[in-house]
Order: structure tokens, then sequence, then C-alpha cells
């Protein structure tokens, strides 16, 4: 396993032993990539998972009225910094279960060198390498994000759907990137579209005008860019546009933000630019109870994963209700059983009805902000994606994909 020296593994053997939490409030690790390439995009997911457990803690609290506490901790969308976040909650706060990391690379370390080890669940909001759907877990990895197995495909439709048979690629190399390009670049192929170059890049150089101009040289009609917007993603398409080397960008839910527009203008990428990004049902009445609530705290409901952050705290807190106790050994079962039908269905914000179904020994059935989450055998879920351009407005538009 990465990143595991003798450190880890002793201090995975004290976690397994260590006893159940018991007192006034009861831990939850919350590891995200607070600082690094998405660190905006991080910040309403952070928020979702706050308002999750806002919600708990207003509504009686868990099992006897303890208080949910989430221990923020920060993986910098990183694997070596994944882990120590990890190692911190897990090892030293002594969290009962982890919500998180936010990028793949991040939650591949993380869960190798300490969770699985230490026997405690993890459930991630937003990485999405399909290597996740892989590991050798004991059932103690889920993500109510859908594998890029699917996105990929999702992007290559969208691709192929608007005329465009022949695409340049480009990925970043880690985790999260290279594993989306892979399916993408396949299931393009299938429907009948060809690749004429596709090149893996360094994050964070100055320029990539270079790289681009090979790219360029096969007769695509257009780059689909696997990246995050941080660390090379805008570079791209700047040097793209500055040197009349591409002017039509497919990408991944990794590009959007809104300082891609507003550093390379929304007049330079109006009707060139789609990005697909994990979605929810607008109009179902889950969505609509989360978007309430979180519109009222000032942030926008449709920023990417904030529904997702949402249900993975919302989901934990259920885990550890049906649970019957702060205990890390009982939680996976638990989150199954609270995630699946049959049962009651509980919707956010609907904390106080879960608690009394589960206290009366009825089954329950979290059809969540971010849609069903029901979990397969290897703890993924089936997503739903919508495409974003810029709209008229210089904004983002958003729209459902069929």
């Amino acid at each position: 396993m990465k990143y595991m020296g003798k450190f880890l593994f002793a201090a995975s053997a004290l976690a397994m032993s260590a006893p159940a939490v018991s007192a006034d409030e009861i831990k939850v690790g919350s590891v995200a990539g607070v600082t690094g390439p998405i660190a905006e995009l991080v910040d309403p997911i952070i928020a979702g998972r706050n308002l999750a457990a806002q919600h708990v803690n207003d509504q009686g609290g868990l099992l006897g009225g303890d208080t949910l506490r989430l221990v923020l901790s920060d993986s910098a969308c990183d694997p070596k910094a994944g882990v120590d976040a990890g190692g911190k909650v897990v090892n030293v706060e002594q969290v009962v279960a982890v919500i998180g990391a936010s990028c793949s690379g991040a939650t591949n370390g993380m869960v190798q060198s300490v969770t699985i080890p230490a026997g405690v669940v993890a459930v991630s909001d937003s990485a999405t390498a399909p290597s996740i759907s892989e590991l050798k877990d004991n059932d103690l990895v889920f993500r109510v994000a859908p594998s890029d197995a699917y996105q990929g495909a999702a992007l290559a439709k969208l691709a192929y759907d608007a005329g465009v048979r022949k695409l340049a690629m480009t990925y970043s190399n880690d985790d999260y990137n290279a594993g989306i390009a892979t399916v993408f670049e396949k299931e393009f192929a299938a429907m009948g579209g060809t690749i004429t170059a596709n090149q893996a890049h360094e994050p964070n150089k100055a320029s990539y005008r270079s790289e681009l101009s090979t790219l360029a040289s096969g007769g695509a009609e257009g780059i689909a860019i696997f990246a995050y917007y941080g660390s090379s993603g805008i570079a791209i398409i700047r040097n793209s546009l500055e040197n009349g080397l591409f002017d039509r960008f497919f990408a991944a839910d990794g590009m959007f933000d809104t300082s891609v527009i507003e550093q390379i203008g929304a007049d330079n990428l109006r009707d060139r630019i789609s990005i697909t990004q994990s979605a929810s049902d607008y109009a179902d009445t889950s969505y609509q109870a989360f978007e309430t609530a979180f519109s009222a705290t000032g942030k926008d409901p449709k920023a990417p994963y904030a529904a997702h952050g949402y249900d993975a705290s919302f989901l934990v807190a259920l885990a550890i209700e049906k649970a019957g106790a702060a205990d890390r050994g009982k939680i996976a079962a638990a989150l199954r059983e609270v995630a699946n039908a049959p049962g009651e269905v509980i919707r956010p914000g609907e904390w106080e009805k879960a608690k009394a179904l589960i206290a009366a020994g009825k089954d329950i059935n979290y059809e969540g902000a971010s849609g069903p989450v029901d979990f397969d055998a290897n703890g993924d879920v089936v997503g739903i994606y919508s495409v974003n351009v810029v709209g008229d407005d210089d904004k983002w538009a958003i729209s459902l994909l069929k």
C-alpha cells in the first residue's frame, strides 16, 4: 500500500483497538482540499457537510443527544497531504468515521494508508476516479459522487452529439484526470469519434504552448482537457486561444469554476466550451429541500458537489444513529441500511423524523439532495450529470444532460 510506514501501521493498530467515543460529542472527520488547486470549489462542499451537521444538532443530536462535531483537516488535493490529514483525524482526534477526502489522489492515499487499516468508514463526496471502485477496502470506502466511469462516457456523448468527430486530448497525470481521460478516450472511439492526439501534461507550468502545438497538428476540431482549473486547465485554454491552436473545449468537473470565466473572459468562451458536472435532479423534492436550506446560508446550492457534501455528512450521521453507538465497527453495515431501500423515505433536513423511525425499529431509505444514493457492491452510486456553458449573463448556464 502506498504511503504506509511503520508509524502508520502502529497508529492504525492503536486506532482499531481504541474504545468507541462516548461523550457529549461524537467526532467525525471532515477531510477536504481546503488549500490546493480546487480550494474555491471545496468551500461550498464543506458548507454542505456543515449544514447537515447543523440539521442533526438542531433536531436532537445523535443517539442520546450528543453533538455531532465535524473535525476539519486539509488534504490539499494531494496524496501525501491526504494521508497526513487522515492520520490526524483518525489517530489523533479518534473520529468514528471520515467524510472525504476531496480529490481522488488524496482519497486513494488516505484510505489505503489510514482509514482501511484502522477499520474506519470513509464516505467521499467528490472523489470520482474509477480506481476507487477497485480498492480492496473491506467495505469501508463509499462515495456519494458517481465514478468517472459514468462521467467519461457522458462527456464523450456530449462531444459526439455536438457533431465533433475529431478531438485532441490532454490530461494531468493524477488519479482523477488520468482516470476520466482513459474512459473518455475509449467511449469517444466506440461512438465513432477519432482521438487525433493524446498527451499527458505536468501541472503548474507557466506555458503549455509547445504541447498544444503538437496536439493541434493532427487536424482536431477541438480539445478535451482533463485537468484542475487551478493547476493547468485555465493556462491550457488561454494558451490555446492566444496562439490560435484550439477554439473548442470539452472538460469534466475539475474545470468547473467561476474563475475560468473570470480569467479567460465570457466572450472568449461563449459557444466554445462545454463542461460536465455531477449534479442533482433540480426538480426533485429532496434537492429542493436542500436548495432552500443551503440558499439561506448565502451559498449556491448548484455549486459542484455541495449537495453531495450534505448527503455524505447526513448519511454518516444516520449510520451512527442506526448503529446505536459511536462504534467504528458498526458504521459500514448501518450505512447500507439507511441509504438503500426498503424503508420509509427520509429527505434532507428530516433528522427528527429519521431519529424517531430508527428508535421505533423501522427501516429508512435516505433519498438525498444529490440523488437516491443507493450504494452498489463497490460502495458506488449512479449519478446525474449536467452540462455547463457560458450563458448570456456571462455566468455558467447549467442544464441536465439527457
